[in-house]
């Protein structure tokens, strides 16, 4: 299943980012850097889906991407070195 999950990267200032998504309030981690902050949310979202799925919850349809054929839009965070 694919899912669209808005996620807030809030820096820290003892350096790095919490991350942090309205939609999953479960959902909370963090990195060192962007890169390390996105990878360790994917992470953590995998981990929220398998608590609800435990819980036998279900996920926010708001996330949910229906179809195959459907356009999906989305923004990503980008690095330039």
């Amino acid at each position: 299943m694919l899912y669209r999950v808005p996620l807030v990267f809030t820096p820290q200032p003892e350096g790095g980012f919490t991350v942090t998504s309205p939609v999953l309030p479960a959902l909370i981690t963090e990195g060192e850097t962007l890169e390390e902050a996105h990878a360790n949310a994917q992470d953590a979202f995998a981990a929220v889906a398998e608590l609800y799925a435990d819980q036998g919850r279900t996920l926010p349809s708001v996330i949910s991407v229906h179809s195959r054929g459907e356009i999906v839009w989305s923004e990503a965070l980008m690095v330039s070195t």
